[in-house]
């Protein structure tokens, strides 16, 4: 069961037939991990004859690195992987997310926080919960208050403090994944009451990823599967908004030598695009991995007609 839905309209009525999207952070060039993301929804936008749109995720400005975005498109172009409309940058769509933090605020859902990593950790340990290693803390509800209420503008513009959404006391959220089947999480057990815009004044990616998808109309996110933990969450705030739910499918992440998943921050290697030989066999590498076989592997087979098979075998 889905709770807390609200009965707000959705601002744009998603567009006719499928809008697929990739949406990379500009914090280094693509890796075979990422490749695999942006394979896996051009192939299936492609599928079913829909647009797949680009959105350069660059809300952490601290952590992006200049020309990443250039580079990105560079290699999706060399791979064959053309979008359909111009690229999205969401450092270019403030305005939109304060929106719906204002609506979320008029709804008497928000709540200040200014709990730092180790004042949360802390209240675990004396609560006797432990946190798992590489595992999202979950927070207790330090600050939340006892009544909400609707705070003002220069409270949410002016206070050095996080601004975090309040959960209903029992908030179950139920989705069919494409790839996966059914998920389901109890956000009160495994999340908490979650950050939407940061203290130093930054939105978070649960709150912008949910305005871009329904500002974009997009109807399929398809991704890796490091994000499915995320999508309870991004459901709950859309019922809260009136957006409608895109479906979901998640994709089988590509793992290291110790078995993590293969990353940036880990120093993944760049896929190699400097010409069709090399751009080809990465494609393979991530075809295979997706679970794709018999596709063409002659010498002579250019990008394109690769993809056109890729396209055909995709399910």
């Amino acid at each position: 069961m889905i709770l807390a839905v609200s009965k707000l309209k959705n601002p744009s009525s998603p567009a006719d037939g499928y809008r697929g999207r990739f949406a990379p952070s500009p914090t280094g060039p693509l890796h075979a991990g990422s490749l695999v993301a942006a394979l896996g929804s051009w192939l299936d936008a492609r599928k079913n004859k829909g647009k797949w749109l680009l959105r350069i995720e660059d809300l952490d400005t601290p952590r992006c690195i200049l020309g990443a975005d250039q580079q990105i498109q560079a290699q999706l172009l060399a791979c064959g992987l053309f979008w359909d409309e111009e690229p999205c940058y969401q450092s270019a769509r403030q305005d939109i997310y304060q929106v719906a933090i204002d609506r979320l605020n008029g709804l008497q859902k928000l709540y200040s926080c200014n709990c730092s990593r180790q004042t949360i950790a802390n209240a675990l340990t004396k609560l006797g919960i432990d946190t798992p290693r590489n595992q999202e803390m979950v927070y207790p509800g330090t600050c939340r208050p006892d009544a909400m209420k609707d705070n003002s503008n220069a409270e949410i513009s002016g206070l050095k403090a996080a601004w975090r959404v309040a959960l209903p006391n029992s908030c179950q959220i139920e989705f069919e994944d494409l790839a996966l089947g059914t998920q389901s999480q109890n956000l009160n057990q495994d999340v908490g009451d979650f950050v939407l815009k940061r203290s130093d004044g930054f939105f978070t990616y649960q709150l912008a990823v949910v305005v871009d998808d329904a500002d974009q109309g997009i109807t399929h996110v398809v991704r890796g599967a490091d994000l499915l933990s995320n999508t309870a969450r991004q459901i709950h705030l859309q019922n809260i908004l009136g957006y409608t739910t895109p479906h979901y499918k998640h994709l089988p992440l590509v793992l290291d030598g110790h078995g993590e998943k293969l990353s940036k921050q880990t120093l993944a290697n760049r896929i190699n695009t400097q010409d069709r030989q090399h751009t080809l066999l990465e494609l393979r590498k991530a075809a295979t991995h997706l679970g794709l076989s018999d596709l063409p592997d002659g010498e002579s087979i250019t990008i394109a007609e690769w993809l056109l098979a890729a396209t055909h075998a995709w399910n």
